[in-house]
């Protein structure tokens, strides 16, 4: 065994007991190369991060100027970082007017985390209502809002007060959603359920109940925002904004950064009783917020939205098969669906021996994930589209027999 690979699995401690454990040389917009030189191409992104690509020019640039001005300085929110205004500014203009107020934090689990506490601060109350089968990461709180007990059992006891509807049920959600609730989480595509949309329907009936009892709405767009959908944030292409907001992934540029977003008058009651309401040391580190206005310039600059919809219907024209169910998601955000988790999985494995990195959900082992990199081209995804068809095939003769 390549004595690097053995170090990874002897020092750095490990979340499953099958990592893929490919040793990555270097990576360049939608390709990433191994220690042999062999391509893979990337069609999930690091989990929805690298949304501009490998190597990014634009946002490498970015960074590397940073590097020579100033790393961390200060305890957040104390020190004036020209990297952060300038990265909460340029999100006042992409976000609903009333969203002028920004919080980073380090990651999207954090940033579930101050949602939460911003919540039961603003309103007094401290009931969430959470959809089964959400992900929203894997601190207490967050783990908190996970329906799944599999995943959840193992840290018992979590947060008290959590209750759980499904997605696009209205009747559970009328009756979950009282005047005891401080704020309704909610993936408007919910990712690890298999890049499921929530309904439009659903989502207007979810914002007109919080108003009515006083809860406040928290969209999750770790993994649909920052284009993927083909706007900067999923909730865009509905009627209805939320209280709050949050953001990570690849809103760091492929750096660890996340956010929550909400007006100043919410966010100023973290302010006093207690005085730092919510602090952290490194969020909003001025590498990652250079990074991020960096991919933000890039994504609007070389119009990477306008081109997700002609994209996702490629996927779709060409993804046809008998042994595939459906097709769900939006953008560049797709599951595909077969009869049973045995197969997908097959699938998968041949797909990343073939030079295509590809995977699975949480909730949904049944799909594969298609998140690729926004600049990924027509010949590329015609590539993937063949590769996957191609072990499609070479598995069911598998199965068959």
């Amino acid at each position: 065994m390549h004595s690097l690979k053995r170090n990874f699995l002897q020092y750095i401690a490990q979340t499953s007991d099958s990592p893929l454990a490919i040793q990555i040389e270097r990576a360049e917009g939608v390709f990433m190369y191994d220690i042999n030189n062999k391509a893979y191409i990337d069609c999930i992104s690091g989990i929805s991060v690298s949304n501009v690509g490998h190597s990014n020019p634009m946002v490498n640039e970015a960074v590397k100027k940073q590097l020579d001005q100033h790393l961390h300085l200060m305890v957040y929110g104390e020190i004036i970082q020209k990297p952060q205004v300038e990265l909460a500014q340029k999100l006042s203009t992409l976000l609903p007017e009333e969203m002028d107020s920004v919080y980073f934090v380090n990651s999207g689990s954090e940033a579930v985390e101050g949602a939460m506490k911003l919540a039961k601060r603003y309103t007094g109350k401290s009931r969430f209502v959470a959809l089964k089968h959400a992900y929203h990461g894997s601190s207490h709180g967050a783990l908190s809002l996970m329906s799944d007990s599999y995943f959840t059992d193992a840290f018992a006891p979590l947060l008290p007060g959590i209750d759980f509807i499904n997605q696009n049920n209205h009747e559970e959600a009328l009756n979950a959603i009282d005047c005891d609730v401080a704020a309704v989480f909610m993936e408007p595509i919910m990712s690890e359920k298999g890049y499921m949309p929530c309904t439009d329907d659903f989502i207007q009936l979810v914002a007109s109940r919080c108003k009515q009892v006083g809860a406040l709405l928290v969209f999750d767009e770790i993994q649909s925002g920052m284009g993927r959908t083909g706007r900067f944030l999923a909730f865009q292409h509905t009627n209805v904004n939320p209280d709050i907001v949050l953001m990570a992934k690849a809103f760091g540029g492929g750096l660890p950064l996340g956010a929550f977003v909400a007006s100043k008058n919410t966010m100023q009651v973290l302010m006093d009783n207690p005085v730092l309401g919510h602090i952290t040391t490194f969020g909003g580190h001025p590498l990652s917020c250079a990074a991020s206005l960096a991919a933000i310039n890039y994504i609007y600059d070389n119009d990477l939205m306008g081109a997700i919809p002609e994209k996702e219907q490629l996927f779709r024209s060409i993804l046809v098969h008998p042994l595939i169910k459906e097709i769900s998601g939006k953008g560049l955000m797709l599951a595909i669906s077969f009869d049973n988790k045995q197969f997908a999985r097959q699938v998968i494995d041949q797909c990343v021996q073939d030079g295509l990195l590809i995977d699975w959900f949480l909730f949904a082992e049944d799909k594969i994930r298609l998140s690729p990199p926004l600049i990924i081209e027509t010949t590329e995804i015609k590539e993937i589209c063949r590769i996957i068809l191609k072990n499609i095939n070479q598995v069911s003769l598998i199965f068959a027999h």
